[in-house]
């Protein structure tokens, strides 16, 4: 990786569509599931790469919106080629931008749904108004609490399914538990008032706990690691399909670990996100 005022030549550049959100919709999109994904995009090449992307996966366009002023959200990724560690820097743009009028016009289809899954990468308002929308209609909410940002405690009781790494654990609890600690984690998380915490561990797998649960589940062995980028989001993806076909959380939380696992062997973000018979394949090979 670059020093501040230093100049490194790389080895390869690409270019294609990202952000947690997105990738998130597109991971469930690819184990068939009906998506519809809220946000903004700008009035630029980015977004028009966006919305083909998304229609080529075959997800509902209704609610991605476009703000004619802003630039479309982007992330520079710096993947580190020896170690397959990344770097990234994120500018918000036009999702930035997205309004809780705007989250509110998608109420019928957030109360309709299996499950409503969100992150941290949307401003603050909306995204609690759509968990509040979630949970108001008794649909389950999955709140990937990523990037660690400061979060209101108290919508944290509207939150079914926490899934935070441990960086973004010590986040939400402060930095005066061992990392390494998954119950004393886990259950300082529930103290916030979240129903279910599943603490996603990279290549350890990773831990559920609940008031009567607790379960380490295990990583996939996978072949060779390319790139981690995206590996969280492909998780969130798995886990909310799952959840959303009916299986527990236990099993939602290997099934999220396959797609996760799959995705690290592939570079980039959203295009590295497996397909339901890839996922399939690899969960009945263990």
């Amino acid at each position: 990786m670059p020093k501040w005022g230093e100049t490194i030549l790389g080895e390869a550049f690409k270019m294609g569509p990202g952000g947690k959100g997105s990738n998130q919709a597109v991971a469930a999109a690819r184990l068939n599931a009906d998506v519809r994904l809220i946000t903004k995009l700008g009035r630029d090449a980015f977004g028009d790469m966006a919305r083909k992307f998304y229609q080529e996966q075959g997800m509902s366009l209704n609610h991605v919106l476009e703000d004619a002023e802003e630039s479309s959200g982007t992330a520079t990724i710096l993947v580190n080629h020896t170690t397959s560690e990344n770097t990234i820097v994120v500018v918000p743009g036009a999702c930035g931008k997205l309004t809780v009028a705007e989250v509110e016009a998608a109420r019928e289809e957030i109360a309709s749904a299996d499950i409503f899954l969100t992150q941290l990468e949307l401003p603050i308002p909306p995204t609690i108004r759509g968990i509040e929308i979630a949970h108001e209609a008794g649909v389950p909410v999955i709140l990937n609490p990523a990037p660690a940002i400061p979060f209101p405690a108290v919508v944290l009781s509207k939150v079914d399914y926490l899934t935070p790494n441990e960086t973004e654990a010590l986040g939400l609890i402060g930095s005066d538990v061992d990392p390494q600690d998954f119950d004393t984690l886990g259950d300082r998380i529930l103290q916030t008032g979240a129903k279910n915490v599943v603490l996603t561990l990279g290549d350890k797998g990773a831990f559920v706990k609940s008031e009567r649960l607790r379960e380490f589940v295990p990583a996939f062995s996978v072949a060779k690691v390319v790139e981690t980028t995206g590996a969280g989001d492909a998780f969130a993806g798995g886990f909310a399909v799952a959840l959303a076909e009916g299986k527990s959380i236990v099993e939602a939380t290997r099934y999220g670990c396959a797609v996760a696992g799959i995705s690290v062997t592939r570079p980039g973000t959203a295009p590295s996100m497996p397909y339901r018979d890839e996922v399939d394949k690899l969960i009945a090979s263990f």
